[in-house]
């Protein structure tokens, strides 16, 4: 298909080197600095998120087993490139190898893709607490959750096998330079040697169809909870129905936001925006929501807020007293 011109350039590179963000060189220790702190502050909450939910037996409601896979995958996607960014950013160690990147290129978007169907899970968690809250529990059951689950993670793994075999089957036979700060599919694509429109195209739309049908389903759902929380007499039920909405809504819109920007603007403005602003908004899509999300659920929920405060205050007596 690639035609006798390619015969003699198909071997696999060994090496892609990561240019951190084009342009923004002189500010690559502060951001590694920026970095660092993100990552730290994304590890520790969300460790803590799961630590409290799997220890605490009064938090097995689904919300909860949603919110603790959601930290799971939320360290997983800061993992795969924050510390390979820091690298480059703080000491220069732009290199990373064909198969390493192309495993990085896999786990960033799995988990995303991951992620927005666990964000659907959870709003349609909130749409039967809210409007069919006598049937709350005989709805999501176990069973249930597992298979919500299964299929998010299948769905992910159905969407990226074919986007990381195409890439990856690519010929690299000119410059190895990736002018990102990670293996982003459609930077590694287009320093191919072949025409990188496929691959592009078919992650464009598979985004597109994952992205904008969990959009509709949440934005749905909202409308159904909506209804049913102004439906209501008492002033005080409202605002506290409302007030349970309020993390999520937030969280989804701090993933949905910058990572929609980030999709459209790689594609259709890449003549129009900078390329140092399209390779930041991809990185801080990838690194805000983790970092920001255990805040954002550990302070707006008072059950989650009530056991964080209360395992941190056992373990700080706890060191006081194997101290004394």
């Amino acid at each position: 298909m690639l035609g006798p011109h390619y015969n003699h350039t198909m071997e696999t590179p060994a090496t892609f080197f990561l240019v951190g963000i084009p342009g923004l060189q002189s500010s690559h220790l502060w951001l590694a600095v920026s970095l660092s702190a993100m990552y730290t502050t994304a590890l520790v909450g969300n460790s803590i998120i799961m630590v409290v939910i799997c220890m605490d037996s009064t938090l097995r409601e689904p919300m909860f087993c949603f919110l603790c896979v959601l930290a799971a995958v939320d360290i997983i996607m800061a993992s795969s490139v924050v510390p390979k960014m820091v690298s480059i950013f703080s000491s220069g160690h732009s290199s990373i190898s064909f198969q390493a990147c192309f495993t990085q290129m896999y786990f960033v978007h799995a988990a995303t893709a991951v992620e927005t169907g666990l964000l659907l899970a959870m709003a349609f968690d909130r749409y039967v607490a809210i409007c069919k809250p006598l049937h709350y529990k005989s709805i999501l059951t176990p069973r249930v959750m597992l298979g919500m689950s299964v299929t998010i993670t299948i769905r992910a793994v159905i969407f990226m096998t074919p986007l990381s075999w195409m890439i990856s089957h690519l010929p690299f036979c000119g410059s190895h330079v990736v002018p990102h700060s990670y293996c982003e599919h459609m930077a590694v694509a287009k320093s191919a040697c072949a025409d990188p429109m496929p691959s592009c195209l078919y992650s464009l739309i598979g985004s597109s169809i994952i992205v904008g049908s969990d959009v509709v389903l949440i934005a749905a759902s909202y409308i159904l909870i909506l209804r049913a929380v102004f439906g209501l007499s008492s002033k005080n039920a409202q605002w506290k129905a409302l007030s349970t909405c309020g993390s999520h809504v937030g969280v989804m819109a701090l993933y949905y936001l910058p990572g929609m920007a980030s999709i459209y603007v790689a594609w259709l403005g890449q003549n129009s925006v900078p390329l140092h602003t399209q390779v930041l908004l991809a990185d801080l899509y990838l690194v805000i929501p983790p970092t920001l999300n255990p805040i954002i659920y550990g302070l707006r929920t008072k059950k989650m807020r009530k056991r964080i405060w209360g395992l941190l205050i056992c373990c700080v007596l706890e060191h006081t007293c194997e101290c004394s």
